[in-house]
């Protein structure tokens, strides 16, 4: 009868994103995991097949959250500018929680270690999903572009402490979203039907 496993694929997993939040990405190590864990390094190649496999994993862990993070809250009557909204709130909490692992996502990663191009993909569809309903099907992919790319910019400007002129950063993210949404609703085709 074999032995009982000490660790699971999850027990793994975890240790691997808590260690990466913590110290970046060089600390993501199979040793490091293992001590995490309580195990002997080469005990983790039962689970994971090296660190190329291990940095993948947590790659595609956090890109699925992310998505799910991003989901629209498909029974609430809020109009789409205020989903729109919503969605922005939880992606600067969810990047302001996992620094590391969201960057994961955008790091020059060798091929085997990059996140799943589909699901970063998936990532972006719930934005669009919601603009179309704010733009109509046509215009929704570049505003969806628009709003995702200044919610990047602004939450990766405040993670690096780039804004030093003082005020509430939280408002100016507000304001932000308002004045982009303005925007894009007065650039909006209004849809027919």
């Amino acid at each position: 009868m074999p032995a009982p496993s000490r660790t699971s694929a999850d027990e793994i997993l975890a240790a691997a994103r808590a260690i990466l939040e913590e110290d970046g990405i060089d600390a993501l190590t199979m040793q490091a995991v293992a001590a995490r864990v309580g195990v002997r390094a080469p005990s983790l190649y039962k689970r994971v097949a090296d660190r190329a496999a291990l940095v993948k994993a947590v790659g595609d862990a956090v890109t699925e959250d992310l998505r799910r993070t991003l989901e629209p809250d498909r029974t609430s009557d809020a109009d789409a500018a205020d989903q729109v909204r919503a969605i922005a709130h939880r992606f600067r909490t969810f990047v302001r929680r996992h620094p590391h692992g969201y960057a994961l996502l955008f790091a020059p990663l060798p091929p085997d270690q990059a996140p799943d191009a589909g699901a970063l993909a998936a990532v972006g569809r719930p934005v669009v999903e919601v603009m179309a309903r704010l733009t109509g099907e046509e215009g929704a992919l570049e505003a969806a572009r628009t709003v995702v790319a200044w919610a990047h910019g602004f939450v990766t400007m405040e993670l690096a402490g780039g804004f030093r002129l003082g005020g509430d950063v939280g408002a100016a993210y507000d304001a932000g979203i308002k004045t982009i949404l303005a925007g894009i609703s007065a650039r909006a085709i209004p849809s027919s039907g």
